[in-house]
């Protein structure tokens, strides 16, 4: 599966490094040649937690959901 520039994706694997758990959501800031994506995590108050390279398999979409109408 590939992502698009700005697209909302989940991490699929821990990183304690940065502080990232698997199913934290970020945002697709640069999509790479190789396959890889850099990836900006942020907290509810919109500060920046992690900016990081990852794999396609390290990812998943977002989804959200709709209430019906």
């Amino acid at each position: 599966m590939t992502f698009e520039l700005l697209g909302v994706v989940c991490a699929t694997t821990d990183f304690p490094v940065f502080g990232i758990k698997v199913g934290d959501v970020g945002t697709v800031v640069e999509v790479y040649d190789d396959g890889e994506y850099e990836v900006e995590f942020c907290s509810e108050k919109g500060e920046t937690l992690a900016v990081f390279a990852m794999s396609e398999k390290q990812l998943r979409p977002a989804h959200t959901l709709k209430q019906a109408a």
